[in-house]
């Protein structure tokens, strides 16, 4: 197979266990200032409440996923008696664990009852662990080892983790006149960016029944929207299909948020200006990384009526496309707005440097107290 149609070759697996916790520690603080984040960009009506509540929620859900694999991965490289691997990220333009790892977690999830009735509790665990370290003068790595594994089952039957597929859900949005309004949001996790992404698309329904009560139409529509969630589709191309697809059903805005890539001069391979600010901002532990964070909208300018059968006519959504140097041809959206969410440390390397192609991509700078502050 060719190294272009080899898609493991940016793959790399944490070995080692204090790089691997490295790893997970990193994320629970990105994770954690995400939220914050989309809170900045509900003061500046980006989102607005009801956005912000939804992605609030994957944001979670992306958290509870890292600390899962956190448990599972939480004894790599020690010698547990077990191989049971090693965490595999794509170390180059992701940062994110792979797609296959989201895959296995979902298989375990579908089993976790199953495995944790035929383990020890919690308390017996801990008991037993502390005779072999008073009794033994040991460390208990395979009772660790079998804890680790029980919180990995235990976060998983919990739930509320991000799935390779998250279905489509419809949210209420009020009247229209005779039409009824819906925000649906469903996310995915890229199976070639190995990146989490986030659609959100308002629509107007005009069956019979309700959208979401309509046994005929909700179906399909979830199965359309989760058949065509990859992020290698442009949001034109999506909206289009949706528009043809359902005749009494309207899509006025469709937006995608890109979770990703993740940076790090520990765990990443990157190119260009990114490379040497992050380089050159090692210092406190955790301070080397960047996020990116991409916003895409597709808006409906007009509408057009198309005849359909002999007599009939169905309305067909225009979509304004960006104007600016035939880019909206290119990109198949209305906008598109990039961000980086940093320490504050490679942020003042960063506006330093001051680096060609910067300038247009907003900055959220994290400081050390944790606060998350909108700058240019």
């Amino acid at each position: 197979m060719t190294d272009d149609l080899n898609l493991t070759i940016d793959h790399q697996g944490l070995t080692d266990d204090l790089a691997a916790r490295r790893y997970f520690a990193k994320f629970e603080r990105i994770t954690g200032h995400l939220t914050r984040v989309a809170a900045e960009m509900e003061v500046e009506r980006t989102f607005d409440k009801r956005d912000l509540s939804i992605i609030s929620a994957y944001v979670q859900q992306i958290a509870y996923t890292f600390r899962a694999l956190s448990h599972k991965y939480l004894l790599t490289g020690r010698d547990t008696g077990t191989f049971f691997g090693s965490l595999t990220i794509d170390k180059n333009e992701s940062g994110f664990p792979v797609f296959g790892e989201i895959m296995k977690m979902a298989n375990d999830a579908q089993q976790a009852a199953k495995h944790l009735a035929g383990m020890r509790t919690g308390p017996e665990l801990k008991d037993e662990m502390i005779r072999q370290i008073v009794g033994d003068l040991t460390i208990p790595t395979k009772l660790q080892y079998a804890m680790a594994q029980r919180l990995y089952y235990e976060q998983l039957e919990r739930g509320e983790l991000f799935w390779a597929t998250n279905d489509p859900q419809a949210i209420w949005a009020g009247n229209d006149g005779e039409r009824r309004r819906y925000l649906l949001h469903w996310a995915i996790y890229d199976s070639q960016q190995n990146i989490p992404t986030i659609y959100l698309m308002e629509v107007e329904d005009t069956g019979d029944v309700s959208l979401p009560k309509d046994a005929r139409r909700w179906p399909s529509v979830q199965a359309h929207l989760t058949a065509q969630g990859s992020s290698g589709l442009k949001l034109l191309t999506i909206a289009q299909g949706f528009d043809r697809d359902f005749d009494d059903i309207h899509p006025k805005r469709l937006r995608r948020i890109h979770v990703g890539p993740m940076y790090s001069h520990a765990f990443t391979l990157q190119s260009g200006p990114i490379r040497d600010v992050l380089a050159e901002a090692q210092g406190a532990p955790g301070e080397d990384w960047t996020l990116a964070w991409t916003l895409e909208t597709l808006s409906s300018e007009r509408v057009e009526y198309e005849k359909k059968g002999w007599f009939g006519s169905v309305e067909r959504e225009i979509f304004k496309l960006d104007p600016f140097a035939g880019r909206g041809a290119e990109t198949g959206a209305t906008s598109t707005e990039r961000a980086m969410i940093m320490p504050q440390k490679p942020y003042q390397v960063l506006a330093e440097k001051n680096p060609a192609g910067f300038a247009s991509i907003r900055k959220f700078v994290v400081s050390p107290s944790g606060r998350v502050v909108a700058a240019r």
